[in-house]
């Protein structure tokens, strides 16, 4: 047996390490922690603290405390941590060597050798620095290899034939667009784009400083952000407040005593989030547009969009990406661990393992309820929206928000569907429950409701409504959504879906005249690129609705004709 060759993403924020395990790429926990923070300290009495318990630190103890290493590699720059100074290569060496023993506890042998992840932007300078810290942490660095080339073997594509894709990777600290081209199990890095100061940190940083600003608002004069304790404290609940609104539409912030006599309480909103964020998003698509043209290529030239890197977990982040490339990115294996799995996966090619398929369960359909909305000016009263979509990794919870009919509405049936098409009557029909007591609106508006959708791995979905005013909710269990179709049930599915005529909704019937008006409009005006964009989302939309599969094709031509219809 060859010896075993870890796969280890050394990350801004977070850091893991994998291996194969029973022909399969896996990360390994230590007591159930997968990510451990890239945090090194040092205690009050001089010991070393590395991953979770620096982090700790940090809130009480930020000048005994390095966050965020990764963005000095390669620099001269020294850190002090107690009473001496170390190089970034020696705070990385910390958190290596951790790694390196959680790999050695897991597997029950020594771990000797690695594979370390590097941005694909990274200059010698720094991929050199890479290479010293696993020396320095007695890890022979059998290989340096590029983010999006792990991405790519995390995902399994090189066993896809020849692909060209493009990989999205938004982090902690660093972002990297590369454009890649898979042939014959080799990966090339043909574009690579990105900004190596980018990351969630920054996303914690504006939340941080709009929480500040809560601060001064109730307390005149008082800056929390020239308190380093405060700050510290602040930018840790924004990162809370971030993951909450990635999967919920609010976040509560609340931390006491936050200054002498100071306590901040404050809900923020994913739309408030959103608005802080949307400028740098925004310069990421702007490397993506770059990378494309570096390798000669255009979007509809690409096979797959890999999103990576926890940072992708925000929904305006898959959104933009979709809207801005019209290609679905693929997120069906954890952001946080694509990299260390695509490291493990080299690993074992430089051993010569042999290797299976990436195993990982998803949510298969999209999961959502029946609602009331209007597109366009069109009422639709059987819409699917959608709150866990299809290829969601589970376990998951998500939740979204809606409103009452009308302001007295004391009484709502929530029906739950599973399926991609744009009204419920295109879907499979779950369950339902009815939520009574909704609380009167005193202003005479309409009241929020949010809808929880929890999917764990064995296929039960606990679906809850709560009333956001008073609390008051009510639930149901659906179970079986994880159990396989047989072949045979598979076939006859098949054969009835393509017996059947495609099904178009008014909605959809609408829509599409709508679409077609403007196309003369759009060549009479010399518009040429719009007209031919139109009529490929024309075209998109007619191949969804043939294939039951409406939803999201409905969804980009609502919002391609709400920016250009005049």
């Amino acid at each position: 047996m060859s010896e075993q060759i870890v796969g280890i993403d050394l990350g801004t924020t977070y850091s893991l390490v994998a291996a194969i395990r029973d022909g399969r790429p896996r990360v390994l926990a230590h007591k159930g922690e997968k990510l451990l923070p890239s945090v090194v300290g040092i205690d009050p009495s001089g010991k070393l603290l590395v991953g979770t318990p620096a982090r700790n630190q940090y809130v009480v103890a930020p000048e005994r405390t390095v966050r965020s290493i990764k963005r000095r590699m390669g620099s001269p720059e020294k850190v002090r941590l107690g009473e001496r100074e170390y190089s970034p290569p020696e705070i990385s060496a910390f958190i290596l060597r951790e790694l390196k023993q959680r790999a050695e506890s897991s597997l029950g042998q020594p771990v000797r050798k690695a594979v370390i992840t590097v941005p694909a932007r990274f200059t010698d300078a720094q991929r050199q620095a890479t290479r010293d810290a696993g020396e320095i942490a007695g890890l022979e660095v059998v290989r340096i290899i590029n983010e999006p080339t792990a991405a790519a073997l995390g995902y399994g594509l090189q066993r896809s034939g020849s692909q060209q894709a493009l990989v999205y990777d938004l982090g902690g600290g660093t972002f990297d667009v590369s454009a890649i081209e898979m042939a014959d199990g080799i990966v090339e890095v043909r574009a690579s784009h990105g900004n190596a100061q980018l990351g969630g940190d920054d996303f914690d940083a504006l939340l941080a400083e709009k929480l500040a600003e809560a601060v001064e608002h109730h307390h005149q004069q008082l800056n929390p952000m020239s308190d380093r304790r405060a700050a510290a404290r602040l930018t840790q609940a924004a990162e809370r407040a971030k993951i909450t609104l990635s999967d919920a539409p609010y976040a509560m912030v609340r931390e006491e005593h936050l200054l002498k006599k100071v306590h901040l309480e404050e809900e923020l909103s994913r739309e408030q989030f959103e608005g802080l964020i949307r400028g740098l998003l925004g310069e990421t698509l702007q490397a993506v547009d770059r990378a494309l043209a570096d390798a000669g290529w255009k979007p509809r030239d690409l096979e797959a969009v890999l999103l990576v890197g926890g940072s992708t977990r925000i929904p305006l982040v898959k959104e933009m990406v979709h809207r801005h490339l019209g290609i679905e990115p693929r997120s069906e294996i954890h952001p946080d661990e694509a990299v260390a799995l695509g490291a493990a996966v080299q690993g074992a090619i430089v051993a010569g393992e042999s290797i299976d398929a990436v195993l990982v369960d998803v949510c298969p359909y999209s999961l959502g309820i029946r609602s009331l909305s209007s597109s366009l000016g069109i009422l639709v009263e059987n819409r699917f929206s959608v709150v866990i979509p299809r290829n969601t990794p589970i376990p998951t919870s998500k939740t979204e928000r809606f409103y009452t009919v009308s302001p007295n509405q004391d009484r709502a049936m929530i029906e739950v569907y599973q399926g991609e098409g744009y009204t419920v009557d295109r879907n499979t029909f779950l369950g339902e429950f009815e939520f009574k007591g909704i609380s009167p609106s005193p202003d005479g508006g309409q009241r929020e409701l949010l809808v929880a959708f929890d999917y764990d791995v064995d296929g039960i979905v606990h679906v809850a409504a709560r009333d956001k005013r008073t609390g008051r909710h009510a639930d149901m269990k659906i179970t079986g959504l994880k159990d396989r179709l047989s072949e045979a049930e598979k076939a006859r599915a098949q054969a009835a879906l393509e017996a059947a005529p495609p099904v178009e909704s008014d909605t959809v019937t609408v829509l599409r005249k709508r679409a077609q008006g403007l196309l003369p409009k759009l060549r009479q005006a010399g518009n040429e690129d719009a007209a031919n964009e139109l009529e490929r989302l024309l075209a998109e939309l007619d191949a969804a609705v043939a294939s039951g599969t409406d939803s999201e094709a409905v969804d980009r031509l609502v919002d391609w004709i709400y920016e250009h219809e005049e």
